[in-house]
């Protein structure tokens, strides 16, 4: 078995993710897995830890279609996608955004680019779809947003090369993770904690209780395999007892909450890393 060591020279997300881990991963370090040889993410989002740990053999999925679109093309059509978004750089402005965001394309590397392009202009990196799965989030206020970052995207392709990415529910991951020298770490819409919270509002399908009882179900018949299983999530009790139940251990992480409209509530908050080992 080959010891995953992170790469000294890493890319990092070309996403801007809301509940993105890029903050925490020093934090997460001391709880992972040391060991493994296949690497499974199956709520793929901004894709930072992946990134941070660039695993020799990795299954990528999510449910967003177009956020798998984007990653296919960034791994297999990097230099057409820049393209694309130098395009779209170029013709940036208020009316613009709106006409992109308004705007049903059919064609996937049109899709991917339109996808980066909102992504980098609106409201604080945040995918949110309203209930006829249509984005729906308003112009964020930047003064020169990276619309195109070519190098980010360049070395993300590279890191993505050897990865099987597809659209999945996140319980196909029982299809492929079957022994100790698998490793899935699962980044759910997080369970809400207040009526403010964003991250029920992912697809136009709700993450509610019954989901997150799948996915503990998920976890536990995963742990029967052996396999190392890690769930990054809120913490409250109905979190913790789910996973306490199935005799998970519980850590805890400190978290920076950035998207709140009222700024007084942005800060530090616990989150939770639950570990099957």
């Amino acid at each position: 078995m080959v010891s995953q060591i992170p790469k000294q020279t890493c890319p990092r997300p070309f996403l801007k993710w809301a509940g993105g881990k890029s903050r925490l991963i020093s934090q997460y370090l001391p709880h992972l897995p040391k060991n493994y040889q296949s690497y499974y993410e199956p709520f793929l989002g901004g894709g930072a830890l992946f990134f941070y740990l660039q695993p020799n053999k990795s299954v990528l999925t999510d449910i967003n279609s177009e956020l798998i679109t984007t990653y296919c093309c960034v791994r297999d059509r990097v230099e057409d996608l820049i393209a694309l978004l130098q395009e779209h750089k170029s013709k940036h402005n208020r009316d613009y955004y709106y006409s992109v965001r308004g705007k049903t394309v059919n064609n996937d590397l049109e899709q991917a680019a339109r996808f980066i392009y909102l992504n980098k202009t609106c409201y604080n990196g945040l995918y949110r779809v309203n209930s006829q799965g249509k984005f729906n989030v308003p112009l964020g206020k930047y003064k020169n947003p990276n619309i195109c970052p070519e190098d980010l995207l360049r070395s993300a392709s590279l890191a993505l090369s050897s990865s099987d990415i597809k659209q999945a529910d996140f319980t196909a991951v029982l299809n492929f993770a079957t022994s100790s020298e698998d490793f899935v770490f699962f980044d759910p819409p997080y369970y809400p904690i207040s009526s403010t919270s964003y991250f029920t509002s992912y697809s136009q399908y709700s993450f509610g209780e019954k989901d997150h009882e799948r996915l503990r179900n998920t976890c536990a018949e995963l742990a029967i395999r052996g396999v190392k299983v890690v769930v990054c999530n809120s913490d409250c009790e109905f979190i913790k007892e789910l996973y306490q139940e199935i005799g998970f251990k519980i850590h805890f992480i400190e978290a920076a909450r950035s998207i709140n409209s009222n700024t007084k509530k942005r800060g530090m908050i616990k989150e939770l890393l639950i570990t099957s080992y």
